[in-house]
């Protein structure tokens, strides 16, 4: 059976998310330029962004979004990368997302709903401050 036709070992998954967790932009744009998939997840249902925006990275954020991370994804609790920048109060990393136009709806813990919870009312400004269709 050949093992590349099922996608990356689990040691390789978690490394790579080592390194979106970690804020090793370079090592990890080298891993996706190996063929690593862009929007992989991992048991948690988390994406690399998901990850990197939560990590507060904002660098690999730009990074992944650049390369066509999905910025909508969904993970396993209902969380997005929008919601975790919000959650984390973090204005650089909810920028890039909503200018790479990631809904901020989206998710059952979204990121509107963390500002509004968490009484983040700047957070809800800047989203409300991006035009949506």
């Amino acid at each position: 059976m050949n093992e590349n036709t099922s996608g990356p070992s689990p040691q390789v998954i978690e490394g790579v998310f080592d390194l979106a967790r970690d804020g090793l932009t370079g090592p990890l744009g080298e891993m996706l330029d190996a063929g690593v998939p862009i929007n992989m997840v991992n048991p948690r249902g988390d994406t690399l962004l998901i990850v990197a925006a939560y990590q507060q990275h904002p660098e690999t954020v730009a990074d992944l979004l650049r390369r066509g991370a999905d910025a909508s994804a969904i993970n396993a609790m209902g969380q997005t990368a929008i919601s975790c920048a919000v959650f984390r109060n973090n204005e650089a990393i909810l920028r890039l997302l909503l200018e790479a136009d990631a809904d901020p709806r989206l998710g059952t813990h979204s990121g509107v709903a963390i500002a509004d919870q968490f009484g983040l009312p700047r957070m809800r400004e800047i989203i409300e401050s991006y035009p949506r269709d």
